[in-house]
């Protein structure tokens, strides 16, 4: 953690949701005129689209049919860790694109599904926003969930999440239901050991719960929409929690527990508009008085 150079960490699974957070925390900054360094976790897995389809092939080939995103030996988390460490040293360090599509590759004269050079952060950034798979993993190798200042964990249940996942990459990438499948099963050691750890180790988890029949994932014929879900939002440490504002401003929430707030899913960007914009001004706070200071 870094008084002087602040991370804020979003984590979440493959189509849970994380880039829907990453719009409501850049309403935030430019709302309160911050300059964020933007690191997506893409930018960090260890091969690009074709490496990594050889990769996988080796692997079956091998006898590991586990090889995934969700793991370690596909991505690079040494060098995560130490661009957390740095940036919170020093206000800098190194980052690259990962190229989607071809629309974002367009203007690099690159490949969809390959990665920019690597690039330093210019140095008068305010923090670090990360978003993406590992923002919070703690192994027996690394800890990058130390570095980070706001640990956010977005974890819809999991027949949503692979809901989610199936349509959007029919939709957007034009997989086969049956690959999409094949893929969550593959995903499934690394998910299980990668992924549902790193929710102990962040600070505030959005989890968003259908209040429809989602009992086979895999025939939805469409995706829970918000005014069919109830969101809830736990906090490890409630300590500084304005609950009684919270749900007087969350029309229809309840406390299910000392620590969690139930609300309609419809809420979601005004819960984290009204719990994240103080905190992110805390951290704001916490920097300019360490720079005074020195």
């Amino acid at each position: 953690m870094s008084r002087r150079h602040p991370i804020i960490s979003v984590t979440g699974s493959s189509g849970a949701g994380t880039t829907s957070v990453m719009r409501t925390f850049d309403q935030i900054f430019r709302r309160e005129g911050i300059n964020v360094a933007f690191v997506e976790g893409d930018s960090f897995h260890r091969y690009d689209r074709a490496e990594m389809k050889a990769a996988i092939a080796d692997a079956h080939v091998r006898g590991d049919h586990s090889f995934s995103h969700f793991g370690p030996d596909a991505n690079l988390f040494e060098e995560l860790q130490g661009l957390f460490q740095i940036y919170g040293e020093t206000g800098t360090g190194k980052v690259r694109k990962y190229l989607h599509d071809e629309k974002e590759a367009e203007p690099y004269g690159q490949l969809p599904g390959t990665f920019t050079p690597w690039e330093a952060i210019p140095a008068d950034t305010d923090l670090l926003f990360y978003e993406g798979l590992h923002g919070a993993v703690v192994t027996d190798e690394v800890d990058i969930a130390r570095f980070a200042d706001l640990r956010i964990g977005v974890v819809p249940v999991i027949n949503l999440e692979w809901i989610q996942k199936l349509h959007r990459d029919k939709a957007s990438r034009g997989y086969t239901s049956e690959a999409v499948t094949d893929t969550i099963l593959r995903r499934m050691p690394d998910y299980v050991n990668y992924m549902c750890t790193q929710f102990s180790h962040t600070d505030v988890n959005f989890q968003r719960v259908p209040v429809v029949d989602t009992s086979n994932p895999f025939v939805a014929r469409s995706i829970p929409t918000a005014d069919e879900s109830m969101l809830i939002i736990r906090f490890r440490d409630p300590n500084g929690i304005d609950f009684p504002y919270l749900l007087a401003m969350l029309h229809d929430s309840f406390m299910s527990r000392a620590n969690t707030i139930v609300c309609p899913g419809g809420k979601m960007d005004l819960a984290m508009q009204l719990i994240f914009t103080p905190m992110v001004l805390r951290l704001l706070e916490r920097r300019k008085a360490e720079l005074t200071a020195h």
